[in-house]
């Protein structure tokens, strides 16, 4: 059965959020001038960020206490798999990194080559992105790539859009942090599927990452560590 035509009525946004009470009702405001569906999950702030999510008019679902990136989406995921009027999710952060002008390029994206899964590209256009995530980006997308047998050229990139199908696999996952990201792509490829891109642009503005360098890094490699393993196995 071919894939149904990704569109307004029937793409999720999903935006994990952790302090964000700065950006997050703008973000989600032009979300929802894309989208007909907004979902912001506040990962356990104790800021406003649900209120401002809230005043944006989109759906908010609040975290009891900070679990990671990856919990907040995996619990975003559940809630969105049981709306049967949802056949896609995107996610977006809502820091402003991610412009939701550009959401309709994941659904061209989606729509012209057929791809379940499209992640955001800003490494064709790098001339704002600061020295140090150029290299670690292009680092860590070979190094990724090479691993789930699938070039991405921009495996950092957390602005990504996939059918509910994968939705589902994803959910099965360890990884509960930043890491979860790249497990998507491994748990995507690992199925069959084709990983598209879209061109998106490179901002960076006054946010403050909340990547930690060492543990992240850690937990990064550790990760690698599995998915091979993983693959051998196979």
């Amino acid at each position: 059965m071919s894939q149904p035509i990704a569109n307004r009525a029937n793409v999720a946004a999903l935006i994990p959020c952790y302090f964000e009470e700065k950006h997050i009702r703008d973000v989600a405001s032009r979300a929802m001038k894309q989208l007909d569906l907004v979902l912001a999950v506040d990962d356990g702030s104790t800021d406003r960020t649900s209120e401002e999510a809230r005043a944006a008019g989109c759906e908010v679902l609040k975290q009891a206490q900070n679990a990671g990136k990856g919990a907040a989406i995996k619990a975003g995921l559940k809630t969105l798999l049981a709306m049967e009027r949802v056949e896609f999710i995107l996610i977006l952060d809502g820091d402003g990194q991610h412009l939701p002008e550009e959401i309709p390029a994941f659904f061209a994206a989606a729509n012209e080559t057929g791809a379940p899964m499209v992640v955001g590209n800003r490494m064709d256009d790098v001339r704002t992105m600061p020295f140090v995530r150029k290299c670690t980006n292009r680092y860590m997308s070979w190094t990724i790539s090479r691993v789930i047998g699938q070039r991405v050229p921009d495996t950092q990139c957390g602005f990504r859009m996939f059918h509910r199908s994968l939705a589902a696999e994803f959910l099965t996952t360890e990884s509960a942090g930043f890491d979860f990201e790249t497990e998507m792509l491994s748990i995507a490829a690992r199925t069959g599927c084709k990983i598209a891109a879209a061109k998106v642009s490179t901002v960076y503005g006054d946010e403050v990452s909340k990547i930690h360098p060492v543990r992240d890094t850690l937990k990064f490699f550790k990760l690698l560590k599995r998915l091979r393993k993983s693959k051998a196995q196979v």
